[in-house]
This record gives structure tokens, sequence and C-alpha cells, in this order.
């Protein structure tokens, strides 16, 4: 009698094929027998991410958008910068959309940079490595929820930044939202996913936002144009990812940038935005494959 297999209910699987004696043939210990994607494995880590910080949105999604309303007051009316133009509009207006890009990425860090960190202190880091998910599977379940925080964070302080009388946000080039918004928010997620297998403590995870996230994020073009630095910071502020990310929304809004004088520049900033992600990415992928501080 040939040996028969028959297709799992939800199609992901074969489930063990019955051989001559009547017996079952199953795959040999450590071996996959996925034929495609673990699409419910997938989206069942991406739930879990999600609802950890739906949970707790108070803190996880309205609190930064408070937060960040009041980076606006305090610019531009404890400072008196109200009235200044900044590329043909009020500052406020200037302000805001970095200002709402800067707080998706500082999210997305924030709740990639979580996870294996948690798991490894609280000794529940098996819940992530035991269930049947590839090294793609698990990075993109957990990269997905960081932007589904980034986007919602997003929408919140954008939200906060209408009910700001001075403040007046109108899409001009819609492609360089989504795609300025996405890439700065991917980005800051596969850094905090790394951090998070790299860091012991939550000190560790601490050190990297208030020492490399928040500086990178506040020394990019945020509250002002590189072209009143001198050159020599210019040439550090064109260094800085983050300047792209908060030049290129800023662009998506106001169709103007400082990036550069024509909308080739911007699109230039765009593509290596994209193939900087593909080089984390394939990094993130790698350390996954290997285990590093998640295995050991």
């Amino acid at each position: 009698m040939a040996d028969q297999s028959f297709p799992s209910p939800n199609g992901s699987n074969p489930a063990p094929a019955a051989n001559g004696t009547g017996k079952m043939n199953f795959p040999a210990q450590g071996e996959s027998h996925f034929s495609g994607i673990n699409r419910l494995g997938l989206w069942t880590l991406y739930m879990k991410e999600v609802r950890r910080f739906i949970k707790v949105q108070t803190q996880t999604i309205w609190a930064p958008a408070i937060t960040t309303l009041l980076f606006l007051v305090i610019f531009s009316v404890a400072m008196g910068r109200a009235e200044v133009r900044i590329l043909g509009v009020n500052f406020p207006t200037f302000v805001a959309p970095g200002l709402i890009v800067m707080g998706m990425m500082q999210n997305a860090f924030a709740n990639s940079s979580f996870s294996f960190l948690a798991g490894k202190i609280q000794g529940t880091i098996i819940d992530y490595l035991m269930p049947p998910l590839s090294e793609g599977e698990l990075m993109l379940a957990m990269t997905a929820a960081a932007v589904t925080r980034a986007v919602l964070v997003g929408l919140a302080v954008y939200a906060a930044m209408l009910l700001w009388p001075g403040v007046h946000l109108t899409i001009a080039h819609p492609w360089a939202v989504v795609w300025f918004g996405l890439m700065g928010s991917v980005m800051l997620a596969f850094a905090g996913l790394i951090t998070s297998m790299w860091a012991e403590k939550f000190d560790h995870n601490a050190a990297v936002t208030n020492f490399i996230i928040a500086p990178l994020s506040l020394l990019s073009g945020t509250f002002y144009v590189i072209d009143n630095l001198a050159p020599a910071f210019q040439t550090i502020s064109r260094l800085n990812p983050f300047f792209y990310v908060i030049s290129g929304f800023r662009f998506g809004f106001l169709g103007q940038s400082d990036i550069g004088s024509t909308n080739l520049a911007v699109l230039h900033g765009a593509i290596g935005l994209g193939v900087l992600n593909l080089v984390l990415g394939l990094v993130l992928y790698a350390l996954l494959r290997s285990g590093w501080k998640l295995k050991s």
C-alpha cells in the first residue's frame, strides 16, 4: 500500500502519512515540515505584540502624542518663534511633520526593543524561539507590530497637531508621506530588535535610546533647516539617516525639503533609505539565524 499524505486543516503542513504497516510516519526530530509560510503562527505572534501595547495604549500611543505636542508649544510659543517663516510656511507648520515622524520612529524602536529583552530577563524567551516560525517570519511579525504602533502614534500626533491653531497641514505628495513614514519606522524597528538581542538589562536599552536614538532624532533638522548650519555640520547632518526620514516626510506635506533643490534629490534619499533598510534587514536576519545572545 502506497504512503498517503493528507493536508492539515490550514493547508500549511501535511498530516503524518500512513505506511504499509498501518503506522504513521512523522518527520524527523528538528526537521521543519511547513511547506510555505506559517500564516497562523505569523498572525498569532503579530497580534500578541499588538495586544501587548494596545493594553497600555494610554502610555504607548496617547502619551507620545501629548509629549510631541508639548515640543510644538515650547518651540513655537515659549521661544517666540510662532511668526518665523521657514520654507514658505510658519514655524509650527514647518516643524509639525518632523515631530510626527520623529514620534513614529521613537515608538517603533521602543516597541521592538522591548520584546526579546523582556523575554531574556523574565526567562520567557523560549516563547519566541520554540514556535514553528522561521527567522524571517519572526522578524516580519515583530517588525510589523512595531510599525503598527508607529502608524497609530503618527495618527494620534497628527490629530493632536490639528488642534494647534497655527498648524496647517495639507498633503502635497502622498507617496513621500507613506514611504518616508514607513521606511523610518521599519529602520527603527530593525534597530530596536538588534538592540533587544544585544542588551542584557534595561539600562543597556535605555542607553541606546538616550545616547543614540534621541540625539539623532533631535539633531536631524526637525526644528531647523540644515542650510543655516556651517558647512561641516551640514555634512554631518547629511550622514544622519534620520535627516532624510524627517526632511522627506516634511516634503510630503509641504512640497519642499532641504535634502536638495529638486524633487530628484528627495527621490534619491528615498532610494537610499530603502537600501539602508535592506542592509539592516539582512543583518538582523543573519543574527536571528545565528541565535546571537538568544540561544546561549
